[in-house]
């Protein structure tokens, strides 16, 4: 069910952006196809200029798509059953349940308005604050429309930009390198680790998974920040060709957060050094934190496994973290995401390779930025045929629908009616 609503409004998506009153310029329905989907799952990756391709209305379209798209379509839904009055059924209950990968069908409606209430504050100061950058340069109907435009694309984790080369016109400015990445940091952290951060106001009365996302999100920042910075400080295609410290330090910082499923760039993404290309989709694949706007498979799910490792070098068989244990079950459905991501990851690798002869890591940059619904893209995108354009189409979907269908499977469970006797299998 969550999938069909998915599907139909990427359908209803490509029929308003092929409308005359959305086009600049005549596109095709694949190229509408692409963008809607792209929307929809808030990655990113563009087959067309958002900017120069599409009028207002069309871009309005694209910006509510991507509202839709990060905050969950049936949180929008029961947004607007509330209001009308109307009670929200069971069915509906637990379909939201799976969109905002909750446990529990109670306090839902709570959980959709703070949901809202974060959104609505994040991007009303992130507006204000851009519009002090692109009012003076576009004027204030532009300007505003920019500002407005990119603090939904931004806190939604979407990666839209209005313009061909992204943010690369303002490398060096302090309210772009600090305004946009403070909007997709919050949006990727999630909305019950914001929520309990604004309501507990201690430490030590925050639950373990709002501890682990917090000091997961500051480590991948900081270790992702100085390797960007040591890899690309001397390259002149990317850090070596701005001019002084300060530029380069707000530029590294951009550059290494933004993978976390952000998708914008203030440095040309094609003339990154190999290792930190690979760094990037490592990023990329982790993403951000569970019922926020950010893909991947989540930076909770990669702090499990590396609590499950480090529990079995020391013989035990809990992992703890913060005066909290988690048993196997956590690890059951840590394991079975991590495998069914890789899995697919790798064999839509394979697909895109089959009909496609360029570059082995450009190739598998554009797999994990659509996988992740990032939307960095070293150049590949634009140059695939309709066959890799769907591959693409389908990862992205997978990457935005699949984690949460996947959701259900994980929350339930059933109780064996036949046991069998303990089997050993050697390992390693």
């Amino acid at each position: 069910m969550l999938a069909l609503i998915y599907i139909a409004f990427i359908a209803m998506g490509t029929i308003l952006l092929m409308a005359p009153l959305s086009l600049r310029a005549p596109i095709g329905w694949g190229d509408a196809l692409f963008t809607a989907t792209s929307a929809v799952t808030v990655t990113g990756l563009v087959v067309v200029d958002p900017g120069t391709t599409f009028t207002f209305f069309g871009q309005a379209v694209i910006a509510v798509l991507i509202q839709l798209g990060g905050l969950g379509l049936m949180t929008f839904a029961v947004l607007l059953l509330t209001a009308l009055g109307i009670p929200i059924g069971i069915p509906q209950r637990i379909i939201l349940r799976e969109e905002v990968n909750q446990t529990s069908l109670g306090n839902l409606t709570a959980l959709v308005r703070i949901i809202f209430a974060i959104a609505l504050i994040c991007e009303g100061f992130a507006a204000v604050a851009l519009s002090f950058v692109f009012v003076p340069q576009f004027g204030w109907a532009p300007g505003v429309w920019h500002a407005v435009f990119h603090s939904v694309s931004a806190f939604n984790n979407a990666g839209f930009a209005l313009f061909p080369d992204s943010l690369s016109a303002w490398v060096a400015n302090p309210v772009i390198t600090i305004v946009i990445p403070a909007s997709f940091i919050f949006g990727g952290l999630g909305f019950v680790v914001i929520g309990e951060v604004f309501t507990r106001r201690s430490w030590r009365r925050l639950s373990l998974h709002s501890k682990l996302m917090l000091v997961g999100t500051g480590v991948l920042i900081l270790a992702s920040w100085l390797l960007f910075a040591a890899l690309e400080w001397t390259n002149p295609r990317t850090l070596g060709a701005l001019d002084g410290i300060s530029a380069r330090v707000q530029a590294s910082f951009f550059q290494a957060v933004t993978p976390r499923t952000a998708g914008f760039n203030t440095l040309p993404t094609g003339e990154m050094r190999d290792a930190t290309a690979l760094m990037t989709i490592g990023l990329m694949l982790i993403g951000g934190g569970s019922t926020s706007t950010a893909g991947g498979i989540k930076v909770t799910t990669a702090i499990v496994l590396i609590l499950g490792t480090l529990a079995f070098f020391r013989r035990r068989t809990v992992m703890q973290a913060f005066g909290r244990s988690l048993g196997t079950n956590e690890i059951m459905k840590v394991m079975a995401l991590t495998t069914i991501s890789i899995t697919v990851v790798f064999l839509s690798f394979f697909i895109l390779t089959v009909g496609h002869d360029g570059s082995f890591l450009v190739m598998g940059f554009e797999v994990a930025s659509a996988f992740g619904t990032v939307g960095m893209s070293m150049g590949a995108t634009a140059q695939l045929d309709p066959v890799g354009r769907a591959v693409i189409i389908v990862i992205m979907f997978l990457g935005r629908v699949g984690p949460l269908a996947l959701g259900f499977f994980l929350a339930t469970r059933s109780l064996p009616r036949v046991r069998y006797p303990a089997g050993q299998v050697y390992l390693g």
